[in-house]
């Protein structure tokens, strides 16, 4: 029984490295199923928790270093289990560390607390205590957003935050749409944008732009009709400006976000006509076969393969279906409102939507998947491949495919021509 010692447990330099060493199994869920001995699930679990708490407490240290090294340590292990109980047991301390990081940080801070912010809710899910969550955090985020003062960085990481959380959230019409309005305030900039002297447009707000569009979109999928309506007639004569911007990401998003439009404004009004439809087939057109050599190669690869894909909406009503495994699961993505709210989600859980879309009730609900399938140890043994049957499988196909390629570059085959 020693005198009781207040010691800080970390150093600036060792926390960053301590709570990432701590969570490096996160980052892919695939790490917790890889081939090796037996273990204590329990205790492990144990283990885990233990860390987090470690986690969320370092989110209040002085140290900015500490605190960031924290939260994304926090993300990493969000994105890849699910931890409702452990999270719903403290979700006001995450909550209240969240705010305190998106209010008093830097930028970098702030991108993590908005990022965390996001993963909280996904695991949460649509009920009493998202709302909790999202009304304590929702004027931040909008404040943050607004502020012309803060990082650009740190405004798109809160743009994305508040239009995910309020897709969570979602019970309250009003709140729906005076966070779209928000979101509108910015991104609708990017119509009339600011030239210098030179006439050259601004493209310093442009990241900003496309997250306040991308996350409005996604909100507008969940709109009711009548509001659907209302937001075409006032956007889709205005985005195709935007199909004009010199960053490939903006032109993207902005030829998406048509696409989407136009599939909600056809199932709103079958005989629905859009008045400039052959000026925008020929920009849509032009921007899928652009051949304009000051672009580079993958931007152009990208840009005439998603292009492609949004001239068949706009002028066949057509959408390529992709498949998404998970699991023994298969999810058809064959339309573009599924696309974006895939898309969405993707991006804040990266490695960890496949685990996610297995185990996480909200995102099955959103995905219309039913309750998550329980398979017992037996059945998952028996689906289950071994390392060296991955590798003998794998070496297989890599010989085939060098086979079959060897064959098409033959000079001799007699290939035809492609157009």
């Amino acid at each position: 029984g020693g005198q009781p010692r207040n010691v800080q447990p970390f150093s600036d330099e060792d926390a960053s490295i301590e709570t990432m060493s701590h969570c490096s199994g996160f980052s892919d869920p695939a790490s917790f199923t890889e081939d090796g001995p037996e273990v204590d699930e329990e205790a492990t679990q144990e283990d885990l928790e233990y860390k987090l708490k470690g986690f969320i407490d370092l989110t209040l240290d002085k140290s900015a270093k500490t605190r960031q090294a924290a939260l994304e340590s926090l993300k990493s292990a969000f994105s890849s289990k699910i931890l409702y109980e452990f999270i719903m047991e403290r979700r006001m301390t995450l909550t209240d560390s969240i705010e305190r990081c998106i209010k008093k940080g830097k930028s970098d801070e702030q991108c993590s607390a908005a990022g965390l912010a996001c993963l909280l809710c996904v695991q949460m899910g649509s009920g009493i205590e998202s709302e909790e969550i999202f009304k304590t955090l929702g004027p931040v985020l909008k404040k943050i957003v607004c502020d012309g003062t803060a990082s650009i960085q740190a405004r798109q990481a809160c743009a994305t935050c508040l239009g995910i959380c309020c897709f969570i959230v979602t019970d309250d019409i009003t709140e729906l749409y005076s966070t779209m309005e928000c979101l509108e305030s910015i991104f609708t900039k990017a119509y009339q944008r600011d030239r210098d002297a030179n006439g050259v447009s601004s493209t310093h707000n442009t990241v900003l732009h496309i997250s306040a569009l991308l996350a409005w979109t996604l909100l507008l999928t969940i709109c009711p009709m009548n509001e659907v309506k209302k937001k075409i007639e006032m956007h889709l004569h205005k985005l195709p400006s935007l199909l004009s911007c010199d960053d490939l990401n903006m032109r993207i998003a902005a030829g998406e976000t048509l696409a989407l439009l136009f599939e909600l404004a056809r199932e709103t009004d079958a005989d629905f006509f859009y008045e400039d439809m052959d000026l925008l087939t020929e920009k849509l057109r032009a921007l899928a076969t652009d051949g304009n050599k000051h672009r580079a190669k993958v931007d152009k690869r990208k840009q005439r393969s998603v292009f492609r894909d949004v001239l068949r909406a706009v002028e066949e009503r057509d959408f390529p279906t992709e498949m998404v495994k998970f699991g023994p699961e298969r999810m058809y993505i064959d339309c573009w409102v599924k696309k974006q709210t895939y898309d969405t989600f993707k991006e804040i859980l990266g490695s960890g939507m496949q685990y996610h879309l297995q185990s996480n009730d909200f995102l099955r609900n959103v995905f219309e998947l039913g309750p998550p399938v329980m398979l017992d140890a037996a059945a998952l043994k028996t689906m289950k491949i071994s390392r060296f049957e991955r590798h003998l499988y794998n070496s297989a196909a890599f010989k085939a495919r060098t086979k079959a390629r060897s064959k098409c570059r033959d000079k001799r085959a007699d290939v035809g021509e492609f157009f």
